[in-house]
């Protein structure tokens, strides 16, 4: 992947409900079971989201994500999130307003695209096989079909996945080939960030292994519009991180993750200029 990218995009993301989620995944601290020390509120005020949004443009993001914490869509969270929504397009931003909030039927989906949402975010995770021996309390069918319903009401499709779980190669590959299989527009891949409260101790990974598995997303979902390198960038690269362009990436978070602090979009703007990078918008 030597042609070096040199036209990234770059997505914000909003945690406009934190830890607040029943379901034991383990390598999430928005689980209460795993009393992680974070942050944990039941709704964002809609003023602070609005002004999420406004910052996440100024600081060139692309796209804009609304995170709610939970198993899926409820009326009252489906609710909540249609009216961050609407605030957040009525202020005619031109960002990529995208939502994940787990599982969701068709009718849900569809109501979240009546808001004004573009994209819906949900994470395959990791292999069907593997899937059990980290998530206890849903299946991996669920995620998938899910997947399957974003593509059903027209909603652009946003699946990704997590490494360094305990997982095998074989299981990293089935994983991309699942997504490969939905046609997603952009794949966040995901590096486990160890916390102490989670019953995965440490990632399984290393550096170049990390880099290989980017190429082979790359690989794997090649009509794929994104690969994005999101959680974990800067534990798992570290100074090598904006190498990742390099192996096949176009895109990664900026800005803080979900329940952890991300480097600061200042930094990174200012390297990624000094490295000859063009921020992308879709709609330029």
């Amino acid at each position: 992947m030597k042609e070096n990218i040199k036209e990234i995009f770059l997505c914000a993301i909003c945690n406009i409900e934190s830890g607040t989620c029943n379901e034991d995944c383990k390598f999430c601290t928005q689980s209460v079971k795993y009393k992680a020390d974070i942050q944990r509120y039941k709704r964002k005020e809609i003023e602070q989201i609005v002004e999420e949004a406004k910052r996440a443009k100024q600081n060139n993001a692309n796209g804009f994500c609304l995170v709610t914490a939970g198993k899926g869509l409820d009326d009252k969270r489906l609710a909540f999130v249609c009216e961050a929504a609407r605030a957040v397009k009525k202020e005619n931003l031109g960002l990529i307003l995208i939502a994940c909030n787990g599982t969701a039927s068709v009718e849900q989906l569809q109501t979240l695209k009546e808001a004004g949402v573009d994209a819906y975010n949900h994470n395959l995770e990791t292999s069907k096989d593997f899937y059990p021996k980290i998530v206890t309390t849903h299946s991996w069918d669920e995620r998938y079909q899910t997947c399957k319903n974003v593509k059903e009401v027209g909603l652009r499709l946003v699946c990704g996945g997590i490494f360094g779980l305990g997982e095998t190669q074989e299981d990293r590959i089935s994983m991309l080939e699942s997504i490969a299989s939905l046609e997603p527009m952009n794949v966040p891949l995901n590096f486990f960030i160890p916390n102490k409260a989670l019953p995965i101790e440490a990632s399984t990974l290393s550096r170049e292994e990390a880099f290989s598995l980017i190429r082979l997303a790359r690989k794997t979902i090649p009509n794929a519009m994104k690969i994005m390198v999101a959680g974990g960038r800067e534990l798992m690269f570290g100074e090598e991180q904006y190498k990742i362009f390099e192996n096949g990436a176009n895109a990664f978070v900026i800005g803080d993750y979900l329940t952890t602090a991300g480097k600061s979009p200042k930094e990174d703007m200012e390297e990624l200029e000094r490295l000859g990078f063009k921020i992308k918008r879709e709609r330029d």
